[in-house]
């Protein structure tokens, strides 16, 4: 059995760095899957207020189906949850078996292979058919860390950018019809001024309360900027033998404790941050380097960077197109995500800073943390 270390040295996890600029606590978002039923619909009279509780409410109930996800943008969204880097700019087909928070499996079927994730109340399966390697990590799991290909299905992408909604913010869409059921509509539209998500619909089913199909709208956009949707869809309770896994003979069973290099940044060194950085207040969450402003949708992650790693983060984003260079700071936009790295600070630190925020937040917010950038 093979055991996989975790990164301990900042030299290690260097030319990793330009992914935390965009994969720290994001969503991959996905165009809209071209079979979805057009069917008459009938229409309900289901309030927005109960429906958005009916989705926060849904985190227990079981599910299983076939989802597709397209296309390639990325948001931050609540608590630092969501694909790996290769996610982007792909097509992904996702099968999901969904009994309990801590008992699921997801088979993310791709061009290059399939691949299962397997969740159990002890333990973490990830298992490359391909590969013929199994990796086992121990749960729970950080409280920040990469995103991952399961953070597409409707269900965790929905209740994600719908868990910090007030009733003021949502308003009803007309029913679709999705994966056979007839689904009403739910549109958050964000209050923050700092946003560059400018609503987010959600189709749910009414039954179970769980998300169906989900667009991002962003500022500028002609068309929703991610879309995710079932094609199959049940609300019955999977087999438990369904989502149990077993190690094939001759599997290459590796262990591993569960770290990333979001978890990682999480745990460097930091004197501290602001409780306010523009106008967004930091979100409490215990122990842990990396600053979360604001709430839902509208997000500013402060990443506190190593010095070594911060000048190749700088090297690697000046090269990306579009990327606007002042003195030291390098900022970028990705669709509706907006890149950041401060210049030096009083104390020599860096930030990276990231959210989906316009720039002039990100801005504002480096002037604040000392590193400048006009």
């Amino acid at each position: 059995m093979q055991h996989l270390g975790y990164v301990r040295t900042v030299e290690e996890v260097r030319k990793k760095w330009r992914w935390l600029a965009v994969v720290l606590g994001i969503a991959v978002l996905v165009a809209t899957p071209s079979v979805i039923s057009r069917l008459p619909v009938d229409p309900s009279d289901i309030g927005a207020t109960e429906l958005l509780e009916q989705v926060k409410s849904s985190t227990e109930t079981p599910y299983s189906g076939y989802a597709q996800a397209v296309g390639g943008v990325i948001i931050p969204v609540t608590e630092g949850l969501g694909g790996l880097p290769d996610l982007l700019g792909d097509t992904t087909s996702l099968r999901a078996w969904y009994r309990a928070p801590d008992s699921w499996r997801v088979d993310t079927v791709r061009l290059a292979g399939e691949r299962g994730l397997y969740r159990s109340p002890t333990r973490l399966w990830r298992w490359d058919y391909e590969q013929n390697t199994a990796v086992v990590t121990p749960v729970p799991e950080p409280s920040l860390r990469l995103p991952r290909e399961a953070d597409l299905l409707p269900p965790e992408l929905g209740r994600r950018l719908l868990s910090e909604a007030t009733a003021d913010e949502v308003t009803r869409l007309p029913a679709r019809r999705i994966a056979g059921r007839d689904a009403p509509g739910l549109r958050l539209v964000p209050s923050q001024p700092q946003s560059t998500v400018t609503g987010v619909d959600v189709w749910v089913d009414p039954g179970s309360g769980l998300p169906l199909q989900v667009d991002v709208l962003g500022a500028g956009a002609t068309r929703p900027v991610v879309s995710t949707a079932f094609l199959d869809f049940s609300s019955e309770t999977p087999d438990a033998d369904t989502v149990r896994f077993v190690p094939p003979p001759g599997t290459d069973v590796q262990q591993q404790d569960g770290g990333d290099i979001a978890s990682f940044a999480d745990r460097l060194d930091t004197a501290g941050l602001p409780s306010t950085l523009s106008g967004l207040d930091l979100r409490p969450r215990g122990q842990g380097s990396v600053g979360i402003y604001g709430r839902g949708v509208t997000e500013l992650f402060a990443v506190p960077l190593p010095r070594r790693a911060a000048g190749g983060l700088v090297e690697q984003l000046q090269s990306a197109p579009g990327a606007i260079v002042t003195d030291d700071s390098v900022a970028v936009s990705l669709g509706p995500l907006n890149v950041l790295v401060t210049g030096p600070t009083d104390d020599r630190r860096r930030y990276l800073l990231s959210g989906t925020v316009t720039a002039e937040t990100l801005t504002t917010a480096a002037q604040q943390l000392g590193g400048a950038a006009t």
